[in-house]
């Protein structure tokens, strides 16, 4: 089975030389998606609640175009630029996954591209 290369206008055009997602047997992986607005390719403003809404919206527009959900997530990694907005980027990632969250990673990095706050890429089942 060869891979499949997943591309939506519902989510940000890929700032780099990567696809917004692949699918490949059965799985779906996105590339790490920044709380960039699809229509206009720039940063949301906000505090990292507002941007951890978009960076989800954005992986589930990438999610949906490969006929997939965010209720299919079997693994997430978070990258928060500060860990001291762990607590509310906790909330609204709370808000998407619900009761029955996928596996999580969640670091804090030095920068992340665009200088945004957050980025949230994930591995989910077709």
């Amino acid at each position: 089975m060869e891979k499949k290369i997943i591309s939506t206008e519902n989510a940000p055009k890929a700032i780099g030389p990567y696809s917004q997602g692949i699918m490949f047997e059965g799985l779906v992986f996105t590339s790490g998606q920044l709380p960039l607005d699809p229509s206009t390719g720039k940063l949301v403003e906000g505090d990292v609640k507002v941007a951890t809404a978009q960076v989800i919206r954005n992986v589930q527009a990438i999610l949906h175009e490969a006929g997939s959900s965010l209720d299919k997530v079997l693994k997430a990694t978070v990258y928060l630029k500060d860990m001291g907005d762990f607590a509310a980027m906790n909330e609204v990632y709370t808000e998407f996954f619900g009761a029955n969250p996928p596996a999580r990673t969640c670091f804090q990095v030095a920068k992340l591209p665009m200088d945004a706050i957050v980025e949230i890429e994930v591995v989910a089942s077709k």
